[in-house]
């Protein structure tokens, strides 16, 4: 629950009406977590985030599912809470797509802080190699972020109990996933996935353009190599008429 301020007599129960991305998140997360339920220990495997297989086997695709394999109905529908209750006025503003891709990078960073921390020369950090992360949690707390960032003197009941302003809530949030991950050495829901999604989204809003869209680029450029390999067009071919490159 959310509500004004500075005028703290306004109290907000919903976001307003479900766009499309929003719902197709929620429709996603409650649909793959049926196979989740009645085989957690396979989809935890193949699905979760377990930077072991990631880098010995190649399994990228991880970097993505994880954020949609949760370990019980607690775990998904508190974060399809966050992703309603936070999500609707970010589409809104943002549109569907923006707010698509916003979420996505958001859950990308937060797999790439868990597989760095995992790589680290220290005995928690080789449990989390191990271990299987999951949950959209990552990018719930990117989506936090953002909500937090565009309004930053709303007022969030934090626990469901003390309302504190949303840029001060973020905060918190962070500073108990820091230090959460510090006592942590990893689990089905590693703490530092938090943090990163945290981080990425505030970078991702707030950084430097070329920090913002280092992404969109190196998936630009590499779509673009692809597209050359497969017409096999050559940088150093002879011009064709029209002063065209040869295409072979």
């Amino acid at each position: 629950m959310s509500r004004y301020a500075p005028a703290g007599t306004s109290i907000q129960f919903g976001p307003g009406p479900i766009g499309p991305a929003v719902r197709a998140i929620i429709i996603a997360n409650i649909a793959l977590f049926v196979p989740s339920f009645f085989a957690p220990v396979l989809m935890q495997q193949y699905f979760g985030l377990v930077p072991e297989l990631l880098v010995t086997r190649g399994w990228v695709w991880q970097l993505v599912t994880y954020a949609f394999v949760h370990a019980d109905i607690m775990h998904v529908l508190f974060n399809m809470l966050i992703v309603w209750m936070f999500g609707v006025e970010l589409e809104n503003r943002w549109g569907a797509a923006a707010f698509t891709k916003f979420y996505f990078v958001c859950a990308l960073g937060a797999g790439f802080t868990v597989l760095a921390v995992s790589l680290l020369p220290f005995d928690a950090a080789h449990q989390m190699y191990v271990a299987s992360t999951i949950g959209a949690s990552g990018a719930c707390y990117g989506v936090l972020m953002a909500w937090a960032v565009l309004f930053p003197t709303r007022e969030i009941l934090l626990f469901f109990l003390f309302p504190v302003q949303a840029r001060y809530a973020v905060l918190i949030f962070g500073a108990l996933a820091f230090f959460s991950g510090l006592g942590s050495g990893g689990g089905t829901v590693a703490h530092f996935a938090h943090l990163g999604g945290l981080v990425v989204g505030y970078l991702y809003l707030k950084g430097p353009r070329s920090l913002r869209f280092s992404l969109q680029s190196a998936i630009t450029r590499w779509r673009f190599a692809r597209l050359k390999r497969k017409f096999q067009v050559h940088d150093g071919g002879k011009r064709g008429p029209g002063g065209g490159w040869n295409v072979h």
